[in-house]
């Protein structure tokens, strides 16, 4: 089993990424692969709405450090994307990412309900950590996975660490590494 994963978090050693590490260590005790891409290292610009991915290419046309992420991607088998939440949304370097993700639908997108360029199969882990309560946010698993949804991740999981500051222990959150390494061990045995 192929994983990669995408940290969204500037901050190396931050929440989002702490629960993220987690998952990938018990991912490689399965037994899986594991890549791991800390986007605010990269070098990128966001999507150009160029769509030359559409006309052209059936990948994205910039070349740069997120080439090489996307292409990943596209032949992972679990993808696992953490970030922290900057002001009501994802940060901003993983939301670049997501933007350049419109290369992994055909021109046909809007009209044909399997446009995707991407094999089918693959899953999602998407952990988000915040310092609001739990009925904060949580509308942005349902946006992002759709898009991924879309792409063939079929089965998407989602981790959120509520009340978790700059300042938190994120350790003394039990109960969120319990279900990283739940989910681990459902995606990376099946």
């Amino acid at each position: 089993m192929q994983v990669t994963c995408l940290f969204g978090s500037p901050r190396t050693k931050g929440n989002s990424t702490q629960i993220a590490n987690h998952f990938l260590a018990e991912a490689q005790k399965l037994g899986s692969k594991v890549q791991r891409f800390t986007l605010n290292k990269l070098n990128y610009k966001g999507c150009q709405g160029c769509d030359v991915c559409k006309t052209k290419m059936d990948r994205c046309v910039l070349d740069d450090d997120l080439s090489m992420v996307l292409e990943t991607v596209r032949k992972t088998d679990i993808l696992v994307i953490s970030t922290p939440v900057y002001y009501a949304d994802v940060s901003s370097q993983l939301k670049a990412f997501i933007d350049r993700t419109y290369s992994f639908v055909d021109a046909d997108y809007m009209t044909n309900p399997d446009a995707s360029r991407l094999e089918k199969g693959k899953k999602l882990v998407f952990i988000q950590t915040q310092e609001a309560g739990p009925d904060a946010y949580s509308d942005l698993f349902s946006k992002y996975s759709l898009f991924f949804n879309f792409y063939g991740f079929d089965k998407c999981e989602y981790i959120q660490a509520c009340n978790v500051g700059q300042s938190s222990n994120i350790q003394e959150k039990a109960e969120v590494f319990r279900t990283a390494e739940k989910i681990a061990k459902s995606f990376c045995h099946g």
